[in-house]
Parts: C-alpha cells; structure tokens; sequence
C-alpha cells in the first residue's frame, strides 16, 4: 500500500491498540445439532472464529480498554430463555433477526407476522445495557453470544437506498437537509426545504467529512464500532452472504424449536432489486477514485476483520 494509504489505515488500527485480548475461543455447544449435512457450514464457522481471533491477536496488546462496558454493549440483545446474545449489525439481516428473538422469547408465534413498526420500535426487546454490571458479566460470560455481518460496500450502499432512496419521516429532514446544504452547490429550496433527493456522491463527502452537519449513524457506522469484535468473544460469526444457512445452523445450535427458521422475506422496499455486487459497482461509479479509496478505507477494519475480498 501507498504510505498514505498505509497512514490512513494505521489511524484506523490504532484505537485496538491498548485493549486486552478477549479469552480464548470457547468451543460451540453441538449438543442440538442433528444430521450431518451442516459439517460445512460448521467448518466455515471455525475457520471465521479462528481469522477474527487472529486478527485481535496481531493488532492488540495487553493494556487495559478506558471504554466503558456498558457503551460496549449497547447494541446487544438480550433472549434469556435460549441465552443469546446478539449484537445488531443494521443492513445484515437484523429486522428478521430480531423477528426470530421474539419468537425465540415467547412474545410471538411466528416471524412471518411481525411488522418492521413492532420490531424496530415496540420495545419489546431487552438490551444487554440495560442490566445491572453483574447482570452483563453473567450474560457475556455465559451466553452464547452471535453477530451477522456482511460485505461493508454493500452494507453502505444498501442503507444509502433504503434510507435515501424511499420517503423517510426522519432521515430526510436530519441527514437528507444538512447533507444538502453543505455538499450541493445552488441547491434549490424545495431541496434544501425536504432534504429529499440526496445523491451518493453528496453522501460520501458526508461520511468522509471529520466536520460532519450531521452525527454518525448506526446504519453506516463501522461493525469494528458497533460490537467490538475484538473485545467480545462472539461465539458464532455468521455472514449475509450465507444469511440463510448460517441463520438455520445457529438456531439448531441453541436449540430453539424445530419449526422456527429463519424467515426469507426482504423486510421493506420488497420490490427493489437486492443490494449486490453489480448494483454496488453501478453507485460506486459515481464516485471519483480517490472518494472509492476513501471509502474503503473507512471500512478497512471491517475487511479485515471479516476477511472480506477489497473492491
């Protein structure tokens, strides 16, 4: 890499640096698994829990974290009857994930029927800050902790379209009307007025920018900033790429009910095309070489952590 590529990247590692390594890589609780045709899912699980594992091993040492636990866990969810914990990664399955926790926990029947409204905005689930410290070192210490991830490009583009693409009550007015007025020159006032019509471009040089109008965003935010892979010992590390199998596998490992699978359907904008590689390449377009390596540096962390392939 270019030395300033190499500078860039180095800022990004350095805030692993002085954390201590989490413990040793428990082995997965096999006990529910039945049949034999999840052997390779089984072994792509242990060769990401091995790579995420060396990753925090290389770019750790042995000081103590100054981050508080309970920021930590912020975006863990609790499901005490199963003792999961699972950490949410917005744009990688989440919506259906925290379907299949209420479920898992009794407050539903089925996933099918549970609108996007009752699972992003009911609290109906716990999370893992709102216990008491004993209640989290219980539940991290014992529980079997999962998260999703998936490709950082793709994540990115896929919130750009679903938040900026589609009315929206709230990014709209917040993100959409700072990000205009500061990245659109002459911007009209029906614009400026809506914040409707954000271009990827214009939402780039927001992400990029130290000075932001606008704070960040879970929806964009970095996984390396989000769950802290390299803090929490996740036992099980499953990918959007392989959502459905992945998804199927765990919940045969934690025992929940032979009838209960991971549901299919795309949670909203059900008739847009999926965010993939190809739809990815046609907004990165838009952007001009140095913005695209900008970008992925951003995300460098996330890449590595996953060991997902650079664009």
């Amino acid at each position: 890499r270019l030395p300033e590529q190499q500078k860039a990247s180095e800022s990004l590692l350095s805030w692993f640096r002085g954390v201590y390594l989490p413990p040793a890589l428990h082995p997965l609780n096999k006990t529910f698994v039945k049949g034999g045709e999840w052997q390779d899912i089984d072994s792509t699980q242990e060769k990401r829990r091995a790579f995420l594992q060396d990753f925090c091993r290389k770019y750790n040492s042995r000081k103590k974290l100054q981050t508080h636990l309970v920021h930590l866990v912020s975006r863990i969810y609790v499901e005490d009857r199963h003792k999961v914990l699972y950490c949410e990664v917005p744009k990688a399955g989440c919506s259906n994930w925290k379907r299949v926790l209420m479920v898992l926990s009794g407050l539903a029947a089925s996933a099918n029927n549970i609108s996007h409204d009752d699972v992003h905005y009911g609290k109906h689930l716990r999370k893992l800050d709102s216990y008491d410290l004993k209640g989290i070192y219980t539940r991290l210490n014992t529980y079997t902790k999962f998260i999703f991830v998936r490709d950082p490009m793709e994540r990115l583009v896929s919130a750009f379209r679903d938040k900026f693409e589609h009315p929206n009550s709230y990014y709209h007015p917040v993100f959409g009307k700072a990000i205009i007025k500061k990245y659109r020159d002459n911007a009209d006032e029906e614009a400026l007025k809506t914040g409707s019509g954000v271009k990827f471009k214009e939402f780039i040089q927001y992400l990029l920018d130290s000075h932001r109008p606008v704070g960040m965003d879970i929806h964009w935010e970095q996984v390396s900033k989000l769950c802290y892979p390299c803090l929490i010992n996740y036992d099980f590390i499953g990918k959007f790429e392989t959502l459905e199998e992945d998804a199927n596998y765990f919940l045969q490992l934690v025992g929940a009910p032979a009838s209960l699978k991971f549901p299919k359907f795309k949670d909203r904008h059900s008739s847009d095309e999926r965010t993939s590689t190809e739809v990815v390449r046609q907004y990165l377009k838009e952007l001009s070489k140095e913005e695209r390596q900008l970008t992925y540096d951003f995300y460098y962390l996330d890449y590595l952590m996953f060991n997902y392939t650079s664009p």
